[in-house]
Protein backbone atom coordinates (compact mmCIF):
# COMPACT_ATOMS: atom_id res chain seq x y z
CA UNK A 1 0.00 0.00 0.00
CA UNK A 2 3.10 2.34 -0.04
CA UNK A 3 4.39 4.90 2.51
CA UNK A 4 4.01 8.01 3.40
CA UNK A 5 7.45 9.35 1.62
CA UNK A 6 6.88 7.04 -1.25
CA UNK A 7 4.77 9.15 -3.32
CA UNK A 8 5.11 8.95 -7.01
CA UNK A 9 6.50 11.67 -9.44
CA UNK A 10 3.72 11.06 -12.14
CA UNK A 11 0.20 9.74 -12.30
CA UNK A 12 -2.37 9.39 -15.05
CA UNK A 13 -5.19 10.64 -12.32
CA UNK A 14 -5.25 12.23 -9.26
CA UNK A 15 -8.07 12.07 -6.82
CA UNK A 16 -8.20 15.10 -4.49
CA UNK A 17 -10.36 13.81 -1.15
CA UNK A 18 -10.77 10.39 1.07
CA UNK A 19 -14.31 10.42 1.59
CA UNK A 20 -16.83 7.97 0.18
CA UNK A 21 -17.22 10.07 -3.44
CA UNK A 22 -13.35 10.46 -3.37
CA UNK A 23 -12.82 6.85 -2.88
CA UNK A 24 -15.94 5.83 -5.03
CA UNK A 25 -14.30 7.13 -8.15
CA UNK A 26 -10.65 5.92 -7.03
CA UNK A 27 -12.12 2.52 -7.15
CA UNK A 28 -14.11 2.97 -10.51
CA UNK A 29 -10.57 3.74 -11.96
CA UNK A 30 -8.49 1.17 -9.90
CA UNK A 31 -10.42 -1.28 -11.36
CA UNK A 32 -10.52 -0.45 -15.06
CA UNK A 33 -6.69 -0.75 -14.69
CA UNK A 34 -6.45 3.37 -14.56
CA UNK A 35 -3.14 4.75 -13.00
CA UNK A 36 -4.78 6.92 -10.37
CA UNK A 37 -3.65 8.40 -6.82
CA UNK A 38 -6.12 9.30 -4.09
CA UNK A 39 -4.61 11.47 -0.78
CA UNK A 40 -7.15 13.62 1.98
CA UNK A 41 -5.52 16.22 4.06
CA UNK A 42 -6.88 14.24 7.18
CA UNK A 43 -7.61 10.67 7.65
CA UNK A 44 -9.91 8.60 4.76
CA UNK A 45 -13.60 9.34 6.01
CA UNK A 46 -12.52 10.77 9.17
CA UNK A 47 -14.94 13.96 8.12
CA UNK A 48 -18.65 14.03 6.64
CA UNK A 49 -18.28 10.02 5.83
CA UNK A 50 -17.81 9.49 9.09
CA UNK A 51 -20.49 11.29 10.38
CA UNK A 52 -23.71 10.52 8.51
CA UNK A 53 -26.65 8.94 10.40
CA UNK A 54 -25.37 5.36 9.88
CA UNK A 55 -27.90 4.25 7.27
CA UNK A 56 -28.01 3.34 3.51
CA UNK A 57 -31.36 4.37 3.08
CA UNK A 58 -33.59 5.69 -0.35
CA UNK A 59 -34.34 8.97 1.90
CA UNK A 60 -38.17 8.71 2.83
CA UNK A 61 -38.22 12.40 3.30
CA UNK A 62 -37.06 12.77 -0.28
CA UNK A 63 -40.49 11.56 -1.48
CA UNK A 64 -42.31 15.01 -0.35
CA UNK A 65 -40.10 17.17 -2.56
CA UNK A 66 -41.18 14.88 -5.37
CA UNK A 67 -37.24 13.73 -5.66
CA UNK A 68 -38.26 10.14 -7.21
CA UNK A 69 -35.43 9.32 -9.49
CA UNK A 70 -32.75 10.08 -6.38
CA UNK A 71 -35.26 8.12 -4.00
CA UNK A 72 -35.20 5.16 -6.77
CA UNK A 73 -31.24 5.33 -7.21
CA UNK A 74 -30.47 5.52 -3.58
CA UNK A 75 -32.82 2.84 -2.92
CA UNK A 76 -31.19 0.78 -5.51
CA UNK A 77 -27.74 1.23 -4.46
CA UNK A 78 -28.71 0.14 -0.55
CA UNK A 79 -30.59 -2.89 -1.70
CA UNK A 80 -26.95 -3.50 -3.72
CA UNK A 81 -24.50 -2.56 -0.98
CA UNK A 82 -26.85 -5.26 1.54
CA UNK A 83 -25.82 -8.01 -1.24
CA UNK A 84 -22.14 -6.60 -1.83
CA UNK A 85 -21.13 -6.16 1.91
CA UNK A 86 -23.17 -7.91 4.05
CA UNK A 87 -20.41 -7.44 6.83
CA UNK A 88 -20.87 -4.29 7.13
CA UNK A 89 -24.81 -3.00 6.58
CA UNK A 90 -27.73 -5.05 7.63
CA UNK A 91 -31.65 -4.43 7.12
CA UNK A 92 -34.02 -3.58 9.64
CA UNK A 93 -37.55 -2.24 10.09
CA UNK A 94 -38.03 1.14 10.89
CA UNK A 95 -41.02 2.51 12.35
CA UNK A 96 -42.16 6.13 11.91
CA UNK A 97 -44.93 6.94 14.14
CA UNK A 98 -47.99 8.80 13.89
CA UNK A 99 -49.36 11.90 15.56
CA UNK A 100 -52.82 14.29 15.67
CA UNK A 101 -50.08 16.76 15.41
CA UNK A 102 -47.40 15.01 12.54
CA UNK A 103 -46.84 17.27 9.31
CA UNK A 104 -48.81 14.56 7.80
CA UNK A 105 -51.48 12.96 10.20
CA UNK A 106 -53.47 10.49 8.44
CA UNK A 107 -52.13 7.03 8.22
CA UNK A 108 -53.10 7.09 4.77
CA UNK A 109 -50.77 9.31 3.54
CA UNK A 110 -48.32 7.60 5.38
CA UNK A 111 -49.27 3.86 3.59
CA UNK A 112 -49.28 6.29 -0.05
CA UNK A 113 -45.80 6.96 0.95
CA UNK A 114 -44.68 3.94 1.86
CA UNK A 115 -46.52 2.13 -1.35
CA UNK A 116 -44.67 4.94 -3.27
CA UNK A 117 -41.34 3.99 -1.50
CA UNK A 118 -40.85 0.16 -1.86
CA UNK A 119 -42.69 0.42 -5.60
CA UNK A 120 -39.12 2.96 -6.15
CA UNK A 121 -37.20 -0.08 -5.07
CA UNK A 122 -38.31 -2.26 -7.54
CA UNK A 123 -40.22 -4.18 -4.65
CA UNK A 124 -36.93 -5.38 -3.57
CA UNK A 125 -37.50 -3.69 -0.23
CA UNK A 126 -39.14 -6.01 2.24
CA UNK A 127 -42.55 -5.03 2.48
CA UNK A 128 -44.01 -2.01 4.63
CA UNK A 129 -47.08 -2.30 6.89
CA UNK A 130 -49.25 -0.13 8.48
CA UNK A 131 -50.04 -0.33 12.73
CA UNK A 132 -52.82 0.71 14.31
CA UNK A 133 -51.95 2.53 17.54
CA UNK A 134 -52.52 -0.40 19.60
CA UNK A 135 -50.02 -2.13 17.73
CA UNK A 136 -47.96 0.70 17.99
CA UNK A 137 -47.73 0.70 21.32
CA UNK A 138 -47.12 -3.15 22.12
CA UNK A 139 -43.72 -2.83 19.72
CA UNK A 140 -42.83 0.91 21.57
CA UNK A 141 -44.03 0.50 24.93
CA UNK A 142 -41.98 3.71 25.86
CA UNK A 143 -43.82 5.92 22.87
CA UNK A 144 -45.96 9.14 23.51
CA UNK A 145 -49.48 7.85 23.54
CA UNK A 146 -50.90 10.52 23.42
CA UNK A 147 -52.31 11.44 19.92
CA UNK A 148 -50.71 8.30 18.57
CA UNK A 149 -52.79 7.54 15.66
CA UNK A 150 -50.18 4.46 14.77
CA UNK A 151 -47.02 3.96 12.73
CA UNK A 152 -45.60 3.12 9.50
CA UNK A 153 -43.01 0.46 9.09
CA UNK A 154 -40.68 0.05 6.14
CA UNK A 155 -36.74 -1.14 5.56
CA UNK A 156 -34.23 0.53 5.22
CA UNK A 157 -30.59 -0.65 6.34
CA UNK A 158 -27.82 0.65 8.96
CA UNK A 159 -24.55 0.90 7.90
CA UNK A 160 -20.79 1.44 9.49
CA UNK A 161 -20.39 4.60 7.18
CA UNK A 162 -16.64 4.68 7.57
CA UNK A 163 -15.43 1.42 7.36
CA UNK A 164 -17.70 1.00 4.01
CA UNK A 165 -15.56 3.49 2.69
CA UNK A 166 -12.48 2.20 3.70
CA UNK A 167 -12.88 -1.22 2.70
CA UNK A 168 -13.79 0.58 -0.48
CA UNK A 169 -10.36 1.73 -0.50
CA UNK A 170 -8.72 -1.48 0.78
CA UNK A 171 -10.30 -2.68 -2.37
CA UNK A 172 -9.12 -0.41 -5.02
CA UNK A 173 -5.18 -0.87 -3.29
CA UNK A 174 -5.06 -4.68 -4.37
CA UNK A 175 -5.02 -3.13 -7.76
CA UNK A 176 -1.08 -2.59 -8.72
CA UNK A 177 -2.06 0.88 -10.55
CA UNK A 178 -3.63 2.35 -7.26
CA UNK A 179 -2.06 4.22 -4.56
CA UNK A 180 -3.10 6.18 -1.74
CA UNK A 181 -2.20 8.80 1.08
CA UNK A 182 -3.79 10.41 4.21
CA UNK A 183 -2.53 12.95 5.76
CA UNK A 184 -1.32 14.73 2.30
CA UNK A 185 -2.41 18.33 1.88
CA UNK A 186 -2.51 19.48 -1.74
CA UNK A 187 -1.08 23.22 -1.50
CA UNK A 188 -0.92 24.01 -5.03
CA UNK A 189 -2.32 23.15 -9.05
CA UNK A 190 -0.47 24.35 -12.12
CA UNK A 191 -0.59 23.69 -15.51
CA UNK A 192 2.28 21.25 -16.54
CA UNK A 193 1.95 21.51 -20.46
CA UNK A 194 -0.62 19.06 -21.24
CA UNK A 195 -0.33 17.79 -17.47
CA UNK A 196 -0.71 19.49 -14.10
CA UNK A 197 2.12 19.44 -11.37
CA UNK A 198 0.41 19.59 -7.83
CA UNK A 199 2.63 20.42 -4.98
CA UNK A 200 1.68 18.50 -1.96
CA UNK A 201 2.56 18.11 2.19
CA UNK A 202 2.93 15.74 4.48
CA UNK A 203 0.98 16.99 6.95
CA UNK A 204 2.05 15.07 10.16
CA UNK A 205 6.04 15.05 8.65
CA UNK A 206 6.05 18.87 7.12
CA UNK A 207 7.69 16.86 4.14
CA UNK A 208 7.16 18.20 0.43
CA UNK A 209 6.26 16.23 -2.54
CA UNK A 210 5.24 16.81 -6.11
CA UNK A 211 3.41 15.12 -8.85
CA UNK A 212 2.79 15.28 -12.58
CA UNK A 213 -1.13 14.29 -13.19
CA UNK A 214 -2.55 14.46 -16.22
CA UNK A 215 -5.78 14.33 -14.52
CA UNK A 216 -7.02 15.90 -11.54
CA UNK A 217 -10.30 15.27 -9.46
CA UNK A 218 -11.69 16.94 -6.78
CA UNK A 219 -14.05 15.15 -4.42
CA UNK A 220 -13.43 17.03 -1.31
CA UNK A 221 -16.80 17.84 -0.27
CA UNK A 222 -17.97 20.59 2.15
CA UNK A 223 -14.37 22.09 1.56
CA UNK A 224 -14.57 22.60 -1.93
CA UNK A 225 -15.09 26.26 -1.88
CA UNK A 226 -12.57 27.23 0.43
CA UNK A 227 -9.94 24.93 -1.39
CA UNK A 228 -10.59 26.04 -4.80
CA UNK A 229 -10.37 29.15 -4.34
CA UNK A 230 -7.19 29.14 -2.12
CA UNK A 231 -5.75 27.10 -5.55
CA UNK A 232 -6.23 29.99 -7.46
CA UNK A 233 -8.46 28.89 -9.52
CA UNK A 234 -11.73 31.12 -10.42
CA UNK A 235 -14.34 29.85 -8.65
CA UNK A 236 -17.44 30.99 -6.91
CA UNK A 237 -19.34 29.79 -3.46
CA UNK A 238 -21.48 26.78 -4.72
CA UNK A 239 -21.90 24.98 -1.77
CA UNK A 240 -24.98 25.17 0.76
CA UNK A 241 -23.16 23.77 4.02
CA UNK A 242 -25.05 22.68 6.61
CA UNK A 243 -24.35 21.04 10.35
CA UNK A 244 -25.68 17.39 11.50
CA UNK A 245 -25.14 16.57 14.73
CA UNK A 246 -25.70 13.20 16.54
CA UNK A 247 -25.93 11.54 19.84
CA UNK A 248 -24.62 8.38 20.81
CA UNK A 249 -26.48 7.21 24.04
CA UNK A 250 -26.83 4.51 25.85
CA UNK A 251 -28.21 0.88 25.13
CA UNK A 252 -30.54 0.80 28.21
CA UNK A 253 -31.92 4.75 28.02
CA UNK A 254 -34.65 4.01 25.73
CA UNK A 255 -37.11 0.96 25.50
CA UNK A 256 -36.85 0.49 21.84
CA UNK A 257 -35.92 -2.74 19.47
CA UNK A 258 -36.46 -0.81 16.46
CA UNK A 259 -35.04 2.22 14.61
CA UNK A 260 -37.64 4.92 14.79
CA UNK A 261 -38.33 7.92 12.55
CA UNK A 262 -39.98 11.18 14.58
CA UNK A 263 -41.70 13.90 13.01
CA UNK A 264 -40.65 16.53 14.98
CA UNK A 265 -42.38 19.43 16.95
CA UNK A 266 -40.73 21.87 14.28
CA UNK A 267 -41.72 19.79 11.03
CA UNK A 268 -38.25 18.22 11.14
CA UNK A 269 -37.32 14.29 11.28
CA UNK A 270 -35.05 12.73 13.55
CA UNK A 271 -33.94 9.08 13.45
CA UNK A 272 -33.36 6.92 16.92
CA UNK A 273 -31.43 3.97 15.67
CA UNK A 274 -30.26 1.11 18.07
CA UNK A 275 -26.73 0.32 16.86
CA UNK A 276 -24.62 -2.66 18.41
CA UNK A 277 -24.24 -1.32 22.02
CA UNK A 278 -25.91 2.08 21.83
CA UNK A 279 -28.67 3.97 20.15
CA UNK A 280 -28.03 6.76 17.49
CA UNK A 281 -30.01 9.68 17.39
CA UNK A 282 -30.22 12.83 14.78
CA UNK A 283 -29.52 14.67 13.01
CA UNK A 284 -29.70 18.33 13.49
CA UNK A 285 -29.62 20.90 9.95
CA UNK A 286 -28.02 24.22 11.16
CA UNK A 287 -26.22 26.50 8.90
CA UNK A 288 -22.77 26.37 9.34
CA UNK A 289 -19.97 28.74 8.75
CA UNK A 290 -15.94 28.47 9.67
CA UNK A 291 -13.15 25.80 9.73
CA UNK A 292 -15.43 22.24 8.88
CA UNK A 293 -13.22 20.34 9.76
CA UNK A 294 -13.58 17.87 13.17
CA UNK A 295 -16.68 19.62 14.13
CA UNK A 296 -18.38 19.44 17.66
CA UNK A 297 -22.00 18.72 18.31
CA UNK A 298 -22.90 22.13 19.81
CA UNK A 299 -24.65 22.26 23.34
CA UNK A 300 -27.83 24.00 21.69
CA UNK A 301 -27.56 20.68 19.26
CA UNK A 302 -27.38 18.40 22.14
CA UNK A 303 -30.14 20.05 24.22
CA UNK A 304 -32.39 20.06 20.75
CA UNK A 305 -32.09 16.24 20.40
CA UNK A 306 -32.51 16.02 24.12
CA UNK A 307 -35.95 17.77 23.97
CA UNK A 308 -36.94 15.53 21.28
CA UNK A 309 -36.43 12.31 22.82
CA UNK A 310 -37.81 13.81 25.75
CA UNK A 311 -41.40 14.64 23.95
CA UNK A 312 -41.76 11.18 22.54
CA UNK A 313 -40.35 9.17 25.76
CA UNK A 314 -41.88 10.99 28.19
CA UNK A 315 -40.81 8.33 30.76
CA UNK A 316 -37.79 7.70 29.87
CA UNK A 317 -35.99 10.75 31.64
CA UNK A 318 -33.00 10.44 29.10
CA UNK A 319 -30.87 13.48 29.63
CA UNK A 320 -27.16 14.27 29.40
CA UNK A 321 -26.18 11.70 31.83
CA UNK A 322 -27.15 9.17 29.05
CA UNK A 323 -24.82 10.49 26.42
CA UNK A 324 -21.76 8.14 25.12
CA UNK A 325 -20.38 10.59 22.77
CA UNK A 326 -21.18 13.07 19.87
CA UNK A 327 -20.01 13.79 16.69
CA UNK A 328 -20.85 16.28 13.60
CA UNK A 329 -20.37 16.92 9.99
CA UNK A 330 -20.92 18.76 6.84
CA UNK A 331 -23.31 18.07 4.18
CA UNK A 332 -22.02 19.36 0.69
CA UNK A 333 -25.30 20.97 -0.84
CA UNK A 334 -25.17 22.09 -3.88
CA UNK A 335 -26.36 25.49 -3.88
CA UNK A 336 -29.88 26.99 -5.45
CA UNK A 337 -31.08 30.20 -6.24
CA UNK A 338 -33.64 30.73 -3.14
CA UNK A 339 -32.89 27.67 -1.69
CA UNK A 340 -32.41 25.90 2.12
CA UNK A 341 -31.21 23.50 3.74
CA UNK A 342 -34.71 21.96 3.67
CA UNK A 343 -35.79 22.59 -0.05
CA UNK A 344 -32.32 21.87 -1.58
CA UNK A 345 -32.54 19.19 -3.45
CA UNK A 346 -29.54 16.15 -2.57
CA UNK A 347 -28.53 15.41 -6.15
CA UNK A 348 -24.91 15.37 -6.84
CA UNK A 349 -23.22 18.31 -9.84
CA UNK A 350 -19.95 18.32 -11.68
CA UNK A 351 -18.28 21.15 -12.27
CA UNK A 352 -15.66 21.25 -14.87
CA UNK A 353 -12.86 24.67 -13.72
CA UNK A 354 -10.02 23.79 -16.56
CA UNK A 355 -9.25 21.21 -19.62
CA UNK A 356 -8.84 17.71 -17.36
CA UNK A 357 -10.15 19.10 -14.24
CA UNK A 358 -13.09 18.26 -12.34
CA UNK A 359 -14.77 19.05 -9.09
CA UNK A 360 -17.63 17.11 -7.81
CA UNK A 361 -19.64 17.31 -4.47
CA UNK A 362 -23.58 16.87 -2.86
CA UNK A 363 -25.49 13.95 -3.34
CA UNK A 364 -25.70 11.73 -0.23
CA UNK A 365 -23.71 8.85 1.18
CA UNK A 366 -25.85 5.60 -0.16
CA UNK A 367 -25.18 7.37 -4.01
CA UNK A 368 -21.94 7.31 -3.87
CA UNK A 369 -20.68 4.40 -5.62
CA UNK A 370 -22.75 6.07 -8.97
CA UNK A 371 -22.03 9.26 -8.12
CA UNK A 372 -18.88 10.11 -9.89
CA UNK A 373 -19.47 7.81 -12.92
CA UNK A 374 -20.09 10.82 -15.07
CA UNK A 375 -16.12 11.65 -14.23
CA UNK A 376 -14.92 8.07 -14.16
CA UNK A 377 -16.34 7.28 -17.35
CA UNK A 378 -14.93 10.28 -18.92
CA UNK A 379 -11.30 9.48 -18.08
CA UNK A 380 -11.25 5.33 -18.98
CA UNK A 381 -12.71 6.86 -22.91
CA UNK A 382 -10.22 9.68 -22.84
CA UNK A 383 -7.13 7.08 -22.19
CA UNK A 384 -8.38 5.33 -24.82
CA UNK A 385 -10.44 2.18 -22.50
CA UNK A 386 -14.11 0.74 -22.44
CA UNK A 387 -16.08 1.85 -19.41
CA UNK A 388 -17.95 -0.91 -17.63
CA UNK A 389 -20.11 0.77 -15.15
CA UNK A 390 -20.59 -3.27 -13.72
CA UNK A 391 -17.36 -3.31 -12.97
CA UNK A 392 -17.88 -2.04 -9.46
CA UNK A 393 -20.46 -4.77 -8.50
CA UNK A 394 -18.14 -7.22 -7.60
CA UNK A 395 -17.72 -8.10 -3.31
CA UNK A 396 -15.08 -5.95 -1.61
CA UNK A 397 -12.25 -7.91 -1.42
CA UNK A 398 -10.70 -7.04 1.76
CA UNK A 399 -12.75 -7.12 4.82
CA UNK A 400 -12.11 -4.73 8.29
CA UNK A 401 -9.78 -6.45 10.77
CA UNK A 402 -12.23 -5.63 13.59
CA UNK A 403 -16.06 -6.39 12.36
CA UNK A 404 -18.78 -3.91 13.22
CA UNK A 405 -21.98 -6.17 13.60
CA UNK A 406 -20.16 -9.41 15.86
CA UNK A 407 -18.34 -9.24 18.52
CA UNK A 408 -14.11 -9.04 18.56
CA UNK A 409 -11.75 -9.20 20.90
CA UNK A 410 -9.23 -7.13 21.27
CA UNK A 411 -5.96 -8.43 21.18
CA UNK A 412 -2.47 -7.12 19.96
CA UNK A 413 -2.28 -9.73 16.92
CA UNK A 414 -5.60 -7.83 15.37
CA UNK A 415 -4.47 -4.36 16.25
CA UNK A 416 -1.02 -4.59 14.47
CA UNK A 417 -2.35 -6.69 11.66
CA UNK A 418 -4.37 -3.32 11.39
CA UNK A 419 -1.31 -1.07 11.52
CA UNK A 420 0.23 -2.99 8.74
CA UNK A 421 -2.66 -3.21 5.94
CA UNK A 422 -5.17 -0.36 6.50
CA UNK A 423 -3.51 2.80 6.35
CA UNK A 424 -3.48 3.81 10.18
CA UNK A 425 -1.28 6.89 10.65
CA UNK A 426 -2.45 8.05 14.24
CA UNK A 427 -3.80 6.60 17.17
CA UNK A 428 -7.30 8.51 16.58
CA UNK A 429 -7.36 6.50 13.06
CA UNK A 430 -6.98 3.32 14.79
CA UNK A 431 -9.59 3.87 17.67
CA UNK A 432 -12.64 5.61 15.97
CA UNK A 433 -12.33 4.52 12.67
CA UNK A 434 -10.67 1.05 12.29
CA UNK A 435 -12.19 -0.27 15.31
CA UNK A 436 -15.10 1.99 15.25
CA UNK A 437 -15.72 2.14 19.05
CA UNK A 438 -18.47 4.19 19.40
CA UNK A 439 -17.12 5.62 22.75
CA UNK A 440 -14.15 4.22 25.44
CA UNK A 441 -17.28 3.10 27.86
CA UNK A 442 -16.14 -0.28 26.06
CA UNK A 443 -14.04 -0.55 28.34
CA UNK A 444 -14.92 -1.08 32.06
CA UNK A 445 -12.47 1.55 33.38
CA UNK A 446 -9.55 3.83 32.03
CA UNK A 447 -6.63 1.29 33.62
CA UNK A 448 -7.47 -1.68 31.37
CA UNK A 449 -7.39 0.26 28.19
CA UNK A 450 -4.78 2.61 29.00
CA UNK A 451 -2.66 -0.36 30.23
CA UNK A 452 -3.57 -2.72 26.63
CA UNK A 453 -1.69 0.05 24.81
CA UNK A 454 0.59 1.44 26.85
CA UNK A 455 2.39 -2.30 26.69
CA UNK A 456 1.86 -2.12 23.02
CA UNK A 457 4.10 0.97 22.59
CA UNK A 458 6.80 -0.28 20.81
CA UNK A 459 5.52 -2.08 18.45
CA UNK A 460 2.72 0.46 17.54
CA UNK A 461 5.66 2.62 17.25
CA UNK A 462 6.93 1.26 14.22
CA UNK A 463 4.09 2.16 12.23
CA UNK A 464 2.48 5.26 13.97
CA UNK A 465 3.46 8.27 16.08
CA UNK A 466 2.00 7.31 19.70
CA UNK A 467 3.27 7.63 23.86
CA UNK A 468 1.30 6.95 26.69
CA UNK A 469 0.18 10.34 26.53
CA UNK A 470 -1.98 10.10 23.53
CA UNK A 471 -3.37 7.03 24.61
CA UNK A 472 -4.66 8.75 27.89
CA UNK A 473 -6.13 11.83 26.06
CA UNK A 474 -8.99 9.52 24.77
CA UNK A 475 -10.42 8.73 28.12
CA UNK A 476 -12.92 10.88 28.18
Amino acid sequence: MGELNQIPLKTDVLIVGGGCTGVGIFRDLALHGVDCLLIDAKDFASQTSSASSKMLHGGIRYLESFDFALVKEALHEKNLWLKLAPNLCQELPFYLPVYWESKYPFLWMTKVALKTYDFLSGFQNSAHKILRAKETILKLPGIKKEGLKGAGVYYDAIVDDAKLTLECLYDSLLEPNANAFNYTKIDKVEAFGDSYKAELTNTLTGEKNSIIAKKVVFATGPFSDDLLMNLGFSWKNRLLPTKGSHLWIRKNSLDIPYPLVLQTFDGRIIFVIPQRDAILVGTTEIQAKGDFFDLKCSEEEIDYLLKNLQEFFPAAGVSRKDILSTFAGIRPLVKKEGGNAHNTSREHQVFRPGKNLYVIFGGKYTTFRVMGREISSEIVHGFGGTYNPGTTLQALRQPSVFPTFTPWELSEQAVLESLSHEKVRTFSDLIHRRMGLLSLSNWNHKKSFVDFFTGMLDDMSRYIIVNKAEITKFWP
